[in-house]
């Protein structure tokens, strides 16, 4: 029996192609309902939706209306399913993709509300995995290492296209009449804790993770006036906002936003915070060496340490990223689910989809059970996981995927499993360069969906030769996002003891098999003589193909 008197939070985890809310116990961390949300317009990387008009290869816009309809919607349905008193509820948190970013005007409004923009691509949200900005991120990163900018170190060396200050500089450059409208540059996380709240608060996760922001400050007017004389006063008149502590209180909900959700009105609203970060708390990763792994469409591996160091290709370390007290540390994979699906969707041969509806599978079922009977190497393949670009160690998004070793006897399942084994790869060399860089990772725990594929798990178990733990919860962000919206209300002192408290892991739950260790060891060795090879190797067909391809499609729109 509930006891009908204990307080209660609410997390809402916005994810790639959707909202997803719980309803959690303070006392425990029991999630007592759920509700989703299913974003209408989804991902825009095809056609603006107002005029149809195609977009440019590298594009991913959203529309930050879904997200007010993911509130909406999915916070009432969790309600709903707990069966509580929405009365009971204290506090809620949100969490988002890192690097989605809204351009608004002063009150918060996105510019593609305003009909003047609502047919100009710039003035949609960009989604993280938007990379068309590939440009000025190399631009950023070779201007930062002529210059000798200390910064540039706490990012492994390089910044991403996907970040805030390559997407702004290539606003700018494509589209001034946007730019100049704009009057804030919103990451997403923080968008909408301004639409629950009323008051624009920066995370400090973004704000340090994607926005370079470091030691107090961001990079100097020279450095951004150098990139675009009209890019000078970025940082201050479209950026710069007080920061917000993770776990603080940024205000309390609104009456409209209460209206909205079906809470109370003037409940504590969490700073805003990053879907992985947000994750580590809740699988009880608050000490050195615990990396997360939050698997989904794409893959971010999250830790902390009480060692400043410089890890190659990292995506930023930042002092008190996750937890107080420690550095935070962030690597990712642009693609991971994101590659099963687009081979499930436009390489698996109707047949296998046939096969599967009499079997009553999904597709993804059906070839895991078929590349489950496979000894490892026995398909003969390597695959680069680049599909998306790649976000570390390399930071080049103009990287793209391959499948090398396919004959005429290659059947779906083979690349299938060759697919899941190039993610497994791609951590591991992650993995790989925080050990060396001194930040040695002792334990490996699963988040996301992904975590629900049992060959998936084994293949990351024996690739990286360290057992592998497993989040309790199949909601983590949104389990993360309650536990920081539980600290934001009072109920516990600081996100440590919200963790112990309401944070859930099973610990080692797939162990590495020696056999498998010792034969993945001979093909991650190939997988990365092909990384080095494309990647580092200078021969750049991979950039090529890309420019080729952005050539082609500037020729049919004309």
């Amino acid at each position: 029996m509930q006891d009908e008197s204990e307080a209660l939070v609410v997390g809402v985890d916005f994810g790639t192609l959707s909202g997803r809310a719980i309803v959690v116990r303070v006392r425990d961390g029991a999630e007592l309902g759920t509700g989703t949300h299913a974003y209408e317009h989804g991902v825009l990387d095809r056609v603006l939706p107002t005029t149809g008009a195609p977009l440019p290869p590298d594009w991913a816009l959203q529309v930050p209306q879904d997200y007010i309809d993911a509130l909406r919607t999915a916070v009432p349905a969790a309600i709903a399913d707990a069966g509580v008193d929405p009365a009971r509820v204290i506090g809620i948190g949100t969490d988002f993709t890192a690097c989605t970013m809204v351009p608004t005007t002063d009150e918060g409004t996105p510019l593609c509300a305003l009909p003047a923009f609502a047919d100009a691509p710039h003035a949609y949200a960009k989604l993280w995995r938007h990379h068309a900005a590939q440009p000025q991120a190399d631009r950023i990163n070779e201007l930062a290492r002529r210059r000798g900018e200390k910064w540039l170190r706490r990012y492994g060396g390089l910044i991403s296209s996907e970040w805030e200050f390559a997407k702004a500089l290539h606003m700018l450059e494509e589209a001034p009449d946007v730019y100049a409208a704009m009057d804030r540059w919103v990451e997403a996380a923080d968008w909408i804790v301004w639409q629950l709240t009323g008051q624009y608060v920066r995370n400090a996760c973004s704000a340090g993770y994607k926005g370079i922001h470091q030691q107090g400050g961001y990079p100097a007017e020279d450095f951004l006036a150098e990139l675009n004389p009209a890019f000078a006063d970025f940082v201050a008149t479209k950026l710069d906002q007080p920061i917000g502590a993770l776990g603080d209180k940024a205000g309390t909900l609104s009456a409209e936003a209460a209206a909205w959700t079906g809470l109370p009105e003037g409940i504590a609203v969490s700073v805003g915070n990053v879907d992985a970060h947000v994750t580590a708390p809740a699988a009880g990763a608050v000490e050195p060496g615990q990396m997360v792994a939050i698997m989904g469409t794409s893959t971010c591996h999250v830790m902390s340490s009480d060692e400043l160091r410089e890890v190659p290709g990292m995506c930023g370390v930042v002092d008190g990223g996750i937890v107080p007290g420690l550095w935070g540390y962030e690597a990712g994979q642009s693609g991971v689910g994101d590659i099963f699906a687009w081979y499930v969707d436009n390489q698996v041969p109707p047949a296998y989809h046939e096969r599967a509806r009499e079997r009553g599978l999904s597709v993804h079922e059906l070839l895991t059970d078929l590349a489950s009977a496979q000894a490892v190497g026995e398909h003969g393949l390597v695959a680069l996981d680049w599909h998306s670009g790649n976000r570390s160690v390399l930071v080049d998004h103009e990287l793209s995927g391959l499948v090398v070793g396919q004959t005429l006897s290659t059947r779906a399942e083979d690349v299938y499993r060759a697919l899941l084994e190039a993610t497994a790869f791609g951590t591991r060399v992650i993995v790989d360069a925080f050990t060396t860089a001194g930040v040695p990772v002792t334990e490996l725990i699963i988040a996301g969906g992904l975590m629900r594929n049992p060959l998936l798990m084994q293949i990351y178990a024996d690739v990286l030769n360290l057992p592998l733990s497993v989040i309790g919860s199949r909601q983590g962000p949104a389990l993360g996002s309650a536990l920081h919206a539980a600290v934001a209300a009072g109920a516990y002192e600081d996100i440590r003891a919200a963790a112990a408290a309401m944070g859930s892991v099973d610990r080692a739950v797939y162990r590495p098999d020696p056999r498998g260790v010792e034969a993945y060891d001979l093909l991650f060795a190939e997988y990365s003589a092909l990384h080095d090879h494309f990647g580092r190797g200078g021969t750049n067909v991979m950039h090529r193909l890309r420019a080729m391809r952005r050539i082609a499609s500037d020729r049919k729109d004309k």
